[in-house]
């Protein structure tokens, strides 16, 4: 029998992306909690998101393990460093700009707690990758002792730090506002969902196609399953038809039946076609061995 291992997850920003550490070794580790643990940008204060009591963990080492509770020393260093950040953003602008570093933007700077490490973030508007070994090299020279790393920030992670109204008119972002994760999105989704694809409809204010065409797909694909397709004959209470197109949410179905037109009907109401005609054929055949009743006669 091992011993009960206590993992939890650490969330690093307000709606950030929870990472999961061992904090067996720190007793009486609580929801909210602050917490000092080492990433890959260093030691960082990162406050506790959820507590996990796991038995079956997975071999030693598989988490990174929980250091200490934050102590009021540990949030003072962390402060410190941070009111630094502003200079190191203000001179990183600054040689961005005397290289003349197209479509490079300076997004933010980050600190580890003990100033050992400090991390610059950019954006590109370019899509080839740029060059910046001059830019971090000239930094490492101005701030160092600091070992400084120079990092990329994608479209979707500058709009969720800097926040503010979102496309479709809400005050906050979706991705400030909730979401921990970006999802993958494609056009296929605003297709499945007969959403406009005119840029405007489906960009959010990153640029990029907006994170809540996922919120209703998987709802669209399953109520899509469960309704005929286009073009589908079918048959309806008014006779026989073509469905040309569906309401998904709703179960409902846009059927174009001759010298009639487009009527809308329930998925209950219709019948596929071609059953109609199988039964039909099988009925005028007294010899069919796989009639709906057995052989006809």
């Amino acid at each position: 029998m091992t011993d009960r291992t206590n993992v939890v997850g650490v969330r690093f920003a307000k709606t950030g992306k929870v990472y999961h550490f061992d904090a067996s070794t720190v007793q009486n580790v609580q929801l909210g909690d602050s917490v000092v643990v080492e990433t890959s940008r260093g030691w960082q204060i990162g406050q506790v998101a959820l507590v996990i009591q796991d038995p079956n963990s997975p071999a030693e080492g598989a988490w990174k393990k929980v250091d200490r509770l934050a102590t009021a020393r540990d949030l003072a260093m962390r402060q410190l460093w941070q009111r630094k950040e502003a200079e190191v953003i203000a001179a990183s602008r600054q040689r961005v700009k005397e290289l003349s570093l197209e479509g490079v933007k300076i997004v933010q700077a980050e600190y580890s707690i003990d100033g050992a490490r400090l991390t610059i973030f950019f954006s590109s508007e370019v899509e080839e990758k740029v060059e910046l070994k001059s830019l971090r090299q000239d930094m490492q020279r101005q701030f160092s002792p600091s070992q400084v790393e120079v990092r990329q920030m994608g479209p979707r992670d500058v709009a969720k730090l800097f926040d503010g109204m979102g496309a479709c008119g809400l005050e906050t972002r979706c991705c400030a506002r909730f979401l921990t994760e970006f999802s993958s999105i494609s056009i296929k989704m605003a297709k499945e969902q007969g959403i406009s694809l005119t840029p405007t409809e489906i960009t959010g204010m990153c640029g990029r196609l907006r994170c809540c065409l996922v919120y209703e797909y998987e709802a669209y694909i399953q109520a899509r399953q469960q309704l005929p397709k286009r073009n589908k004959r079918v048959i309806t209470p008014l006779g026989e038809g073509k469905v040309v197109d569906v309401i998904p949410l709703q179960d409902k179905v846009l059927v174009e039946l001759p010298e009639i037109g487009v009527r809308q009907f329930e998925k209950n109401d219709l019948k596929p076609a071609d059953e109609l005609e199988a039964f039909q054929k099988k009925a005028n055949n007294p010899d069919c061995e796989n009639c709906p009743n057995g052989k006809a006669g």
